[in-house]
């Protein structure tokens, strides 16, 4: 797949992300959508080095999109992990 297709993928794994984890984040949308393009290039190195498989076949495959929306699940998680805590310490 080329790059346009993964940052296609990304935006769209970090929208659903972000549904199925709603609640405030301390980036907006726009960091969630740079969080589903690295959480997609992460779902798919995982899926390789877990378990084997080659979960970028192609753009309409279901491996590829779960393993984008698990790489963006994670990212969302330990973001706001990381950032949320920053933001409340200073308030």
């Amino acid at each position: 797949m080329g790059i346009i297709a993964w940052i296609l993928i990304g935006l769209l794994a970090g929208l659903i992300a972000k549904a199925l984890l709603p609640g405030k984040d301390p980036g907006g949308l726009i960091i969630t959508m740079l969080i589903g393009i690295a959480g997609g290039l992460l779902g798919g190195w995982l899926g390789k080095v877990i378990f084997g498989v080659d979960s970028i076949d192609g753009f309409f495959e279901v491996s590829t999109w779960v393993a984008a929306i698990v790489g963006s699940l994670i990212l969302l998680v330990l973001y706001r992990l990381v950032a949320g805590g920053r933001s409340r310490s200073r308030a």
